[in-house]
């Protein structure tokens, strides 16, 4: 099973870093479900920016933690650079 770290662009300009297996469905949770994360439920719409994909869970949340602490600036590039 793959895993996806993605970042969101969020309606008031803020960026969301997350995690997880099934990124179809994990973005249409933040635009619209209760289980979507506080943080993008109070900034919708959100916009799928970035993902990478990983093999395993492990190194997709060491990469999720690398990105989350990454500037603001480092966010963007990483966003232009992957596009």
């Amino acid at each position: 099973m793959l895993h996806y770290v993605y970042i969101l662009a969020c309606a008031d300009t803020t960026l969301y870093v997350g995690c997880t297996n099934n990124l179809k469905k994990r973005i249409a949770e933040h635009n619209g479900k209760k289980s979507g994360a506080h943080y993008t439920k109070i900034r919708r719409p959100v916009t799928l920016v970035y993902s990478e994909r990983f093999a395993t869970l492990g190194k997709a949340r060491a990469r999720e933690a690398e990105i989350k602490r990454m500037t603001r600036k480092k966010k963007i590039a990483l966003c232009i650079k992957g596009v």
